[in-house]
């Protein structure tokens, strides 16, 4: 991909404004909880056994040369300025969480001599022991750390630099800068602003609209209720209970999908993945869908034909899309493993149409697979899924049989469909979606 002109000049204007930011916003918030006594601090017990390793004094400074670096790396000012706002939006919630609930480094390190020492101490010049959780440390690692996932090329310089970005991650430890809690948090705060600020597609805030289907107001109260409940765990008990705020950030978020932001909330790409920042914040409920779908599917694994050449299963895994030439994906909420002339030796397709699961699909999202399944079958067997194969994909297939005149009702084609997969699920909204497509060709 070539880049567009001008980026350095615009990256060189965005430093100018994050770096005076960063030591303003960050040195004033440092100085103020100085002067508060009601300062506490969150260590754990096996924290202590935590060794002091000097050199990595160097890993953690790196970040700093890193954050300019990352601004050589985008391609348009699309992802130039999406990078600068994710690095400020992480400036900004590090911040307020450091000056509403201000924690502590508890640790008293020795003195240290030669180089080492040195950048120890012109760190402590500017950098005290207050501001913690989350390390904005690590959430602009992880912001930095995933754009230049997106750039580096070749094994070996991608080996290299996740292992560079690794050791910043540790280092933040071992140079006893921060207790393990800001680790964790630190990240959250880095994946939201990823997810918040994506390379492509819409942006989630300017995504979002009222659902008017009452079932996803219904879905997301219920992700609501699950996010809280982990919540409350998590705080209620602390120690390893903490880890429970994970899940929990993973039901908001599809609550948010549910009620807000729609399909367009999980980040699913034209080639089958997820974002990363998705695939991380998400993980706990991903792995909850991905065994949901296995179960389910479990004693019927396999796809079935309909007819000419379509068939309808689940979203495949890694080497069950082979025979088939391509896929149409209705899943919003799961990867799929199957990649273009990975699973087949043939020229494949693969589109991505995502819906959420257990709602019906908008119209135009049924067109859209509709039309897609007709343009692909030409050139092959075509796998039309979602995560279980019995619903989503199944209304998408009615609908390819509606728009393509092979079927004239709505109960033809679920006929044919529940010839071929019986325990398909179409529901009196489906039939009424789908009534729209018997008189509108």
């Amino acid at each position: 991909m070539t880049r567009e002109s001008g980026l350095i000049r615009r990256g060189v204007l965005w430093l100018l404004l994050l770096g005076p930011f960063f030591f303003l916003s960050y040195g004033l918030s440092n100085t103020h909880t100085a002067t508060r006594d009601d300062v506490g601090s969150l260590v754990f017990a096996w924290e202590r056994q935590m060794p002091l390793w000097p050199w990595t004094i160097i890993p953690y400074w790196s970040i700093d040369l890193l954050y300019g670096l990352s601004f050589l790396l985008p391609r348009n000012r699309r992802e130039m300025d999406r990078h600068a706002l994710a690095l400020l939006t992480a400036q900004l919630i590090c911040v307020a969480c450091f000056l509403l609930w201000p924690l502590r480094f508890t640790f008293e390190r020795p003195e240290l001599s030669g180089l080492f020492g040195w950048l120890f101490d012109v760190l402590m010049g500017f950098d005290k022991p207050f501001n913690q959780a989350p390390s904005l440390h690590i959430a602009l690692l992880v912001i930095i750390w995933t754009m230049f996932a997106r750039h580096v090329q070749g094994p070996i310089g991608r080996w290299l630099m996740h292992a560079w970005m690794g050791l910043i991650g540790v280092s933040v430890l071992t140079t006893w800068q921060h207790h393990f809690i800001d680790v964790p948090t630190g990240a959250l705060v880095g994946f939201v602003c990823v997810w918040l600020w994506p390379r492509e597609g819409r942006l989630p805030l300017l995504a979002m609209r009222p659902a008017t289907d009452p079932k996803r107001w219904r879905l997301g109260a219920y992700y609501s209720l699950g996010a809280a409940l982990c919540a409350g765990l998590a705080l209620g008990f602390g120690d390893a209970w903490l880890w429970l705020l994970w899940p929990a950030v993973a039901l908001l978020i599809v609550a948010l999908n549910y009620a807000l932001l729609g399909a367009s909330g999980f980040q699913k790409g034209a080639d089958g993945r997820l974002s990363t920042a998705a695939s991380a914040l998400l993980a706990p409920y991903l792995l909850g869908a991905w065994i949901n779908s296995r179960g389910w599917t479990c004693k019927h694994p396999q796809a079935d034909e309909v007819c000419d050449g379509v068939f309808l299963g689940r979203i495949p895994g890694r080497g069950e899309a082979a025979g088939f030439t391509a896929i149409v994906d209705l899943c919003a909420e799961l990867p799929c493993a199957y990649r273009p002339g990975k699973d087949t030796p043939a020229p494949a397709g693969y589109v991505s149409v995502p819906s959420l699961d257990l709602v019906v699909a908008e119209l135009d999202v049924l067109r859209q697979a509709a039309n897609a399944i007709e343009r692909l079958r030409r050139k092959g067997p075509v796998l039309v899924c979602c995560a279980l194969g019995f619903s989503r994909s199944a209304s998408a297939v009615a609908a390819w049989l509606l728009v393509s005149g092979r079927c004239r009702r709505v109960v033809e084609a679920e006929a044919l469909i529940r010839l071929a997969r019986p325990g398909i699920v179409l529901r009196a909204a489906h039939h009424h979606l789908l009534t729209q497509l018997e008189t509108q060709p």
